[in-house]
């Protein structure tokens, strides 16, 4: 008869079971060792992925790299732990066409960074400046490499109306087809005192003006004039307009 000690089989077990933990901790350890990177290597390089660069490019790698430069930040050759990500991340930020940057390391003890640009909603020109607004209701430069076909504005807008009222309308016109199609420009005279230019579907200009007032309730004041349009044609041909006013409930004044 054999009995078995079961004190010493649990004692064996786990002992067993702590030398397969320790030799997996220990290979673990040893690949863990292989993949590390030396934190004094050098960066190799610096790549930066902009993610609207099929639509649009206003601005150029090397522009980047030169601010990186000029803050002396600029990352390939130095050692990776003396870099700092988020500052290069901070700098690219501050390029006037950015507006997204995202900073990282690669495996291959690179610097990558990921970017959107600004991307504008209308254009504003005065006597005294141009420049756009962008989708995020900001001002932006005016730069060659811009060259989207956003609303126009003249006359005399402050920068309040061009990126509230203003915005507002452009954002609508965006989704509204039948408008964004003929509206050419919008001239601000006064807060009071708007008016658009249109064109016909072909792109001439149309020979009247519209006063459109506010630009307060301009979506009821253009399904009016909309109207006006698609049933009042025989009027247009019989009269010469040089201007038509929708400031008035249920009517569009011609003169």
């Amino acid at each position: 008869m054999v009995i078995c000690d079961l004190s010493n089989i649990a004692r064996n077990i786990w002992k067993g079971i702590g030398i397969a933990i320790m030799a997996s901790l220990l290979i673990m350890a040893v690949e863990t060792g292989k993949r590390q990177t030396p934190v004094t290597a050098p960066c190799a390089a610096i790549t930066y992925d902009i993610d609207d660069a099929a639509k649009r490019m206003y601005l150029t790698e090397t522009e980047l790299d030169l601010l990186l430069q000029r803050q002396h930040i600029y990352p390939v050759g130095q050692a990776l732990n003396t870099l700092s990500l988020q500052a290069i991340e901070n700098a690219v930020r501050t390029h006037p066409m950015v507006r997204t940057a995202e900073c990282y390391l690669t495996p291959r003890n690179e610097v990558k960074v990921q970017l959107t640009q600004r991307v504008p909603l209308l254009r504003v020109r005065t006597e005294e400046q141009t420049y756009f607004i962008d989708r995020d209701r900001l001002m932006m430069p005016v730069r060659d490499a811009v060259r989207d076909s956003v609303l126009l504005i003249t006359g005399s807008p402050d920068e309040r109306m061009a990126t509230h009222e203003l915005a507002n309308f452009a954002f609508w016109l965006q989704h509204h087809r039948y408008w964004n199609e003929r509206v050419h420009h919008v001239y601000v005279a006064s807060p009071q005192r708007i008016y658009l230019y249109l064109k016909y579907e072909n792109g001439a200009m149309r020979k009247e003006r519209i006063l459109l007032g506010e630009i307060n309730g301009f979506e009821s004041k253009l399904a009016k004039l909309r109207t006006f349009y698609e049933n009042g044609s025989q009027i247009l041909q019989d009269k010469h307009y040089t201007e038509l006013d929708l400031r008035f409930r249920g009517q569009v004044v011609g003169r």
